[in-house]
């Protein structure tokens, strides 16, 4: 695992991406890269503007979606007071990082590998595509409420094959689901790997699937967290009795340093 370490990064540029009106706003904040070592897709930070106030005191956790030789690429939407601030930075703005944190998806050069993502659930994908050593293995499947150019789709398709679905009515839904069913039954028969990133009733959907057709499968999770260190208890999800570690088995664990990819028959989701 790579090792994590607190960092102070300028910011290079905030891109807004699709829409830019209270129905939802996208953003690519591109930082100085840290020095890392080494990270892996699937990973995430922990991020605080230095001009946060301290009725703010959190950071908040993000996955990596990109990194190069001179930027940290972090994706995210507008989705309450901290976001909201963090789509005010501009050039030369301070955050305070930390990372990177976490496991890593499985990658297998040679397997064909199914990506199925929800909405913002895409992020981390981006640079697993980028780096993966034989991107003609993978392929994902692409669900989201408002419009394409909201996401990073432009810039995954012209590396791999990505089906896009524009949820509109309960009826779009409940195709998609379908769509993901059979995709993962096929990708089981091949002795594929699943991955999948998205909100819980998403995974929740991609697990029950893929325990029915025994598929090898992780799940990437979207968690609240304080702290990101395993410090605070406040994101733990449950265990099952398919736990590597036998005195864990059935217990919580932390998300933040025990995933947050995990086997989707390792972790019991809520409904």
């Amino acid at each position: 695992m790579s090792q994590s370490a607190f960092y102070d990064l300028a910011v290079i540029d905030n891109v807004p991406f699709g829409l830019t009106g209270s129905q939802g706003r996208f953003f690519a904040l591109r930082l100085e890269r840290p020095d890392w070592k080494s990270w892996a897709p699937g990973q995430f930070v922990m991020l605080r503007p230095q001009g946060w106030a301290l009725d703010m005191p959190w950071a908040r956790p993000f996955s990596i979606c990109r990194v190069s030789t001179n930027e940290l690429v972090i994706f995210f939407q507008v989705a309450g007071r901290g976001t909201e601030k963090m789509a005010k930075l501009r050039r030369g703005d301070k955050v305070h990082l930390w990372g990177p944190l976490g496991n890593r998806f499985a990658v297998e050069g040679g397997t064909p590998t199914l990506l199925l993502a929800g909405g913002i659930g895409i992020a981390p994908f981006v640079g697993y595509a980028e780096r993966h050593p034989t991107p003609g293995v993978l392929s994902m499947v692409f669900g989201h409420r408002l419009p394409e150019d909201c996401y990073p789709v432009e810039s995954l398709g012209e590396r791999i094959d990505v089906e896009s679905f524009h949820e509109n009515t309960s009826e779009d839904l409940e195709w998609f689901l379908n769509h993901v069913r059979s995709r993962i039954e096929a990708y089981a028969e091949r002795n594929g790997l699943v991955l999948a990133c998205g909100p819980a009733p998403f995974l929740k959907a991609v697990q029950g699937f893929a325990l029915a057709a025994k598929a090898r499968c992780q799940l990437s999770l979207e968690s609240r967290m304080a702290c990101g260190v395993g410090a605070c208890l406040g994101c733990v999800t449950k265990t099952t009795e398919k736990w590597p570690v036998e005195e864990k088995a059935g217990t919580p664990v932390q998300t933040c340093t025990h995933g947050p990819v995990f086997w989707a028959d390792q972790i019991t989701l809520e409904a």
